[in-house]
């Protein structure tokens, strides 16, 4: 492109030269040469009007005087009727400009000049023409360079910007150029680049969270498939079928879920649900878990209670506080809930040694974990939460409480007095 715009530029100039020089030496050259013709021709007039004056006065005529009258270089010829003819200079050889005057006595005087005197003048400006010729090239070039560098320069730099966003490279450059349609294409490919940004986020996030949150219902659901196949008790089957069925329609669920959230993430499908059916549904599930670990769970609080969410998300954040439990904490972990104001709450606690003093409520955030873990379960746990109008607060470090809050419908039976099930 440089290459285009310097010829084209180029091209351009050296028309306008073309044009206007060679007019202007035309011009020059007529100029020169009649003001040559006029200058001879002015010269004969005025010696004639001395061999006039020395005619009158029956005087001869004076060549000296005439001579010194003669510019250097020409010639002249006086022809006076009755006397011989007078020269004047050196004859001319070849082509001459000659300048005639007669007189009333028939006193002719002819004064001729080399035309190579007028030639040289002509080579004089055309010399000066073509200098300034030159120098209009090597300017006109100059900026047509300065030019093609400010617009190839900036395209070059869109190329690349395109060719990064094309090699999964989309953080935007905010470079602009000072050319209002270069700086257009620029703020298109930014918009672009922050755009396919937040898809890439949106999906590296969708990735993450379905690893977590699928991880741990699977490996229920294998511990279920293997307590199948080494059992021949068909009652012990049907119910370790139902479970794993259950389990199943949990795992379509999270997918669900998951995936309505990266689309939009505050698209929910809360609905009033029996909130005693999800804690003893996830209390039975992690039972084995922390039998095996030689840890216990148990429920507590109020039952009978009946929330407004999605069963699915809330199990998922019941699983993510209870996971985190048995990765992190210690002793036994306790489900309790309980009602304030509108709003019904399950709080997860366990006896372990809490979160640390330097976490607080940053242990929401993604990749933010005490431990060498990933940091995903309780920011996805939040974002369910969140998504139904609810929310997941940490009340207490030491021993860490953890509270999810729901919006709560009218009880549909009288609430029976606080009990503990282990």
């Amino acid at each position: 492109m440089r290459r285009r715009l310097i010829q084209s530029t180029l091209a351009v100039v050296l028309v306008v030269i073309a044009v206007f020089g060679v007019s202007l030496v035309i011009v020059e050259t007529r100029t020169i040469t009649n003001s040559a013709q006029e200058l001879v021709e002015t010269e004969a007039v005025r010696l004639l009007g001395v061999v006039e004056s020395n005619v009158v006065e029956h005087q001869p005529v004076d060549a000296a005087a005439l001579a010194g009258r003669l510019d250097a270089g020409r010639y002249a010829r006086v022809h006076v009727p009755g006397r011989p003819d007078l020269e004047l200079g050196e004859p001319v050889e070849g082509s001459a400009i000659r300048g005639v005057a007669t007189g009333d006595g028939g006193e002719t005087v002819v004064v001729e000049q080399p035309r190579s005197a007028v030639t040289r003048e002509v080579g004089r400006t055309l010399l000066v023409v073509g200098a300034v010729a030159l120098l209009a090239v090597v300017a006109a070039v100059l900026l047509a360079v300065r030019q093609a560098n400010r617009l190839a320069s900036p395209l070059t730099d869109l190329a690349e910007t395109a060719e990064r966003l094309g090699s999964g490279d989309p953080r935007p450059r905010h470079r602009r150029y000072g050319v209002p349609e270069l700086d257009r294409v620029a703020d298109v490919l930014d918009a672009s680049n922050e755009r396919i940004g937040r898809m890439l986020t949106a999906e590296r996030r969708l990735a993450a969270d379905a690893s977590h949150q699928l991880r741990t219902p699977l490996t229920a659901l294998s511990m279920r498939l293997e307590e199948i196949t080494v059992t021949e008790d068909l009652d012990t089957v049907r119910e370790e079928a139902t479970i794993a069925l259950t389990q199943v329609e949990r795992l379509t669920d999270v997918v669900e879920r998951l995936l309505t959230n990266s689309r939009d993430p505050r698209t929910g499908s809360a609905v009033p649900f029996d909130l005693d059916e999800v804690v003893k549904q996830q209390v039975e599930e992690w039972r084995p878990a922390y039998r095996s670990a030689g840890r216990a769970i148990v429920r507590s609080g109020k039952q009978g209670l009946r929330a407004v969410g999605t069963p699915g998300a809330v199990a998922q954040v019941l699983a993510a506080l209870i996971e985190n439990s048995l990765m992190h904490g210690g002793g036994t972990v306790a489900l309790r809930t309980r009602v304030t104001g509108n709003q019904a709450v399950i709080e997860v606690t366990d006896e372990g040694p809490g979160v640390p003093a330097d976490l607080g409520n940053r242990i929401f955030e993604r990749a933010i974990s005490g431990r060498n873990s990933t940091g995903i379960g309780l920011a996805v746990a939040r974002d369910l939460a969140e998504a139904d109008g609810g929310r997941l607060e940490l009340l207490q470090a030491h021993p860490p409480v953890f509270a999810l809050f729901l919006s709560r419908t009218a009880p549909q039976r009288p609430e029976p007095r606080e009990k503990t099930v282990r």
